[in-house]
C-alpha cells in the first residue's frame, strides 16, 4: 500500500458512505459487515424509524494488536467492572465494600531454568545478568533462557496449560485457610463469608502468565452483606500466603514421571485503599481502587508479549511460524505446545489450538459471581443508552415502550482493502489521542 492508494481512496465516490460506516464502529480494524433491515415501531404499530442496506458492527476483539478500537472499548468495560467491585456505589455494589478486607495479589509462574534478566540498583544502574551482560531495556534476549537446551520447555507449557486449574485450587485452599481462622470447617465457610475476586492474566517477558487479582471478603450474601468480624486485612493476607504456598497440582510428563505444578516464589500482596484516601501507590505498598481498576483493565487487552509478528490467532501447522519474526524462546514454546498437543495423553488439553498462546488455555479476565456487574450488563446498558438517544432524536419519550425488529445477515468480515484498514486505524488512533488529551488537560 502506498500514499497514492490512500489518496485515491480519499477521492473515491463511495468514500463518504464508507467513512460513515467506519466511524460508526469507532474505527474497527475488522468490522462485521451485515446486510438487512431494522425497524422501530410503537406498540400501536406506528413506524418511528426504518433502516435498510449494509451496516457494520465492531469485531469486539480485546487484543490491542488485533483491533485498537475494540480493545479500548473492552478496556473501558473492564475498568468499570473492576472498579464497581472496589469502589462500590454503582451497578448494584454498595459503597460499604471499601471498608471490607481487600488486597491486590500477584501470583507468578515458577522457574523452569535461568533466564536473562535486567535489574536496576537503587540509583538506576543496570545489574549484570548471570550471563555477564548488562542488558538494555529493549534487548530481545531479556526473559529468554540463558541456555535453551537445558530450559524445561515441557514443564513450562504444561504449567501454562494448567494455570487456570491451579488458580481454582488456590481459591479452594484460600477458603479453607479463611475457614480455619474463623474456627469452622471448609464446608461451613460459605455460611459465614464469601470470597469475591476479579483477576486478569498477563504474560511476562519469559512467555509465562502471572495473575493479578483484586480479592475482597464479603458476608455470605455478597457485597451487601458485611464479612464476619473474625477476619481483617492482615488475616486475609496471611491466609493468601498460606494458600499460595500450599497449592499444588501433580501431572504426568510424557515420559511418565510426575511433574508437580506450583506457583512461583515471587508473590506480591498490597492493601487496597479507597481513592479518597490516597491518589497513588504509597511507600507502604498500598494501591488505590481507581488506579488498580485501570491497571487490571490495561493488562486485560494485552497478548502474549511484545514480540513482533507473534500470531494472534490459532496456527494450523508449524510451517505457519516460518513467516513470523519470533523470538527463539517463544518459538520453542509454541513448538513444544504443538508437539505435546499431538500426544494422546494430552488430547483433553487441546494444546495445538492454544499453541499460539504458548499453551495458556484460560480466560484473560475472570471474576467470581458476586464481585460486581458483568460484561453483558455493561454492554446492555450501552445499547439501551444508544436506543434512548435515538428515540430522543425521533421525538419519542424514552419511558414509552417500542418494538425493535432486526433482520440482518452476515456478508463479510474486515475491510476490502489495506487502504481502508489503515484509514480506520488512523481514525481509532485520533480518538485515542483525543481521549488522552482530555484526560490530562
Amino acid at each position: 500500500m502506498t500514499d497514492l492508494d490512500l489518496s485515491n481512496r480519499l477521492r473515491s465516490f463511495d468514500y463518504p458512505a464508507w467513512r460513515a460506516r467506519m466511524e460508526a464502529t469507532g474505527g474497527c480494524a475488522h468490522p462485521v459487515r451485515l446486510r438487512g433491515s431494522s425497524t422501530i415501531t410503537t406498540t400501536d404499530g406506528r413506524v418511528l424509524a426504518q433502516r435498510t442496506g449494509e451496516v457494520w458492527a465492531p469485531c469486539g476483539n480485546r487484543r490491542d494488536t488485533v483491533c485498537p478500537s475494540c480493545s479500548d472499548r473492552y478496556a473501558a468495560d473492564a475498568f468499570h467492572l473492576i472498579r464497581a467491585g472496589l469502589a462500590g456505589a454503582e451497578r448494584g455494589v454498595p459503597a460499604s465494600v471499601t471498608d471490607r478486607p481487600r488486597v491486590f495479589l500477584t501470583l507468578t509462574a515458577p522457574s523452569f531454568g535461568p533466564v536473562h534478566t535486567r535489574r536496576l540498583t537503587a540509583r538506576g544502574r543496570v545489574i549484570s545478568c548471570s550471563c555477564g551482560t548488562h542488558h538494555q531495556a529493549n534487548d530481545p534476549n531479556v526473559g529468554g533462557p540463558v541456555d535453551h537446551d537445558s530450559y524445561d520447555y515441557e514443564a513450562a507449557v504444561l504449567w501454562q496449560a494448567h494455570a487456570g486449574k491451579l488458580w481454582h485450587r488456590f481459591t479452594i485452599a484460600l477458603r479453607r485457610a479463611l475457614a480455619a481462622r474463623l474456627g469452622v470447617s471448609g464446608r461451613r465457610f460459605g455460611q459465614l463469608a464469601r470470597l469475591s475476586y476479579a483477576k486478569v492474566a498477563e504474560y511476562q517477558r519469559r512467555g509465562l502468565v502471572h495473575f493479578h487479582a483484586a480479592i475482597r471478603l464479603d458476608g455470605p450474601d455478597g457485597p451487601s452483606d458485611p464479612p464476619p468480624a473474625g477476619i481483617d486485612g492482615e488475616s486475609l493476607r496471611d491466609a493468601i500466603q498460606e494458600a499460595a504456598t500450599a497449592t499444588a497440582l501433580d501431572f504426568e510428563r510424557p515420559d511418565g514421571t510426575t511433574l508437580r505444578l506450583r506457583w512461583g516464589a515471587q508473590l506480591d500482596l498490597r492493601e487496597i485503599t479507597p481513592t479518597a484516601h490516597e491518589a497513588v501507590t504509597d511507600d507502604d505498598g498500598e494501591i488505590t481502587d481507581t488506579r488498580l481498576a485501570g491497571y487490571i483493565a490495561k493488562y486485560a487487552t494485552k497478548g502474549t508479549g511484545k514480540t513482533d509478528g507473534h500470531p494472534d490467532r490459532p496456527i494450523r501447522s508449524l510451517a505457519h511460524l516460518e513467516r513470523m519474526a519470533l523470538a527463539t524462546h517463544h518459538r520453542r514454546l509454541i513448538e513444544t505446545a504443538w508437539h505435546l498437543g499431538g500426544l494422546t495423553q494430552y488430547a483433553e488439553l487441546n494444546l495445538r489450538k492454544w499453541a499460539h498462546m504458548l499453551g495458556f488455555r484460560g480466560h484473560f479476565l475472570t471474576k467470581s459471581r458476586a464481585y460486581s456487574t458483568t460484561f453483558r450488563t455493561i454492554r446492555h446498558e450501552r445499547r439501551a443508552w444508544r436506543l434512548t438517544e435515538q428515540l430522543d432524536q425521533l421525538g419519542h419519550p424514552a419511558d414509552e415502550p417500542v418494538i425493535v425488529v432486526n433482520d440482518w445477515h452476515l456478508v463479510g468480515i474486515g475491510h476490502h482493502t489495506d487502504a481502508d484498514r489503515e484509514l480506520a486505524l488512523a481514525h481509532a488512533e485520533r480518538i485515542r489521542e483525543l481521549r488522552t488529551t482530555r484526560r490530562t488537560s
